[in-house]
Parts: C-alpha cells; sequence; structure tokens
C-alpha cells in the first residue's frame, strides 16, 4: 500500500493542504495521524479527492458529498437515498437556473460588443 503525506497529495492533486484539511474535518477524507503528527493517507486518497474536487466543482454542499462518497470506492450511498437524490435534483436545479442567468448576461454583452459601443 502507497501512503502519501499531505503535502504530496497536496502536490498531486491540485488541491492545498489547508482544503484537504477541511475535508477530513467535514468527514470527506479520512487520513491516518501518526504520532508525530503527521497525516498519512492511502494510495486511492488521490482518486477521493478527485472525485469530491469533481462534485463540489458540480455545486453539491460537503453534506451531499459525504453521502455520495462511497460511491467512488465502489459501495452504495449512505442514507436516504430517496432524499440525497433530490437534494442532488435541487442542488442540479439551481445550477440550470445559475447558466441560464450567466448565459443571459453574455448575450448582453456580446449584444453590446457587437453594436461597438465603447
Amino acid at each position: 500500500m502507497c501512503v502519501v503525506r499531505i503535502g504530496e497529495l497536496g502536490e498531486r492533486t491540485g488541491v492545498s493542504t489547508r482544503s484537504l484539511r477541511y475535508y477530513e474535518e467535514q468527514g470527506l477524507l479520512v487520513g491516518d495521524r501518526l504520532p508525530n503528527g503527521y497525516r498519512d493517507y492511502g494510495a486511492d486518497a488521490v482518486g477521493t479527492v478527485a472525485f469530491i474536487q469533481d462534485l463540489f466543482s458540480a455545486g453539491l454542499p460537503s453534506d451531499i458529498v459525504r453521502d455520495v462518497l462511497p460511491c467512488a470506492h465502489g459501495e452504495r450511498p449512505t442514507g436516504d437515498c430517496a432524499a440525497l437524490l433530490e437534494r442532488a435534483r435541487q442542488v442540479r436545479a439551481a445550477l440550470v437556473e445559475q447558466e441560464e442567468r450567466i448565459a443571459g448576461r453574455r448575450r448582453t454583452l456580446d449584444r453590446f460588443l457587437a453594436e461597438g459601443r465603447g
């Protein structure tokens, strides 16, 4: 089993050590604490952090990420699956609304630029 320290995990994933510590605090990432205070993570931690990043990028809050995280290891999600799916749908709907607002703003800016104002 390959073990990595928090600094190396940060380098491999492009995630700050501060964020990795936050992931641990939220129960998203599990590391072993050595007697000297260092954190060690298993080889699967790189994939886990990438999965966490993807879910955060999709706009999911940490409590949903925590429930979905077992999927990264081929396990079933924990908790009430129906409620989890509904919350994920709500987050997705909010993202769609945000995308539509941004697209509208981009169209307005495109018209402004096309008309040569400024």
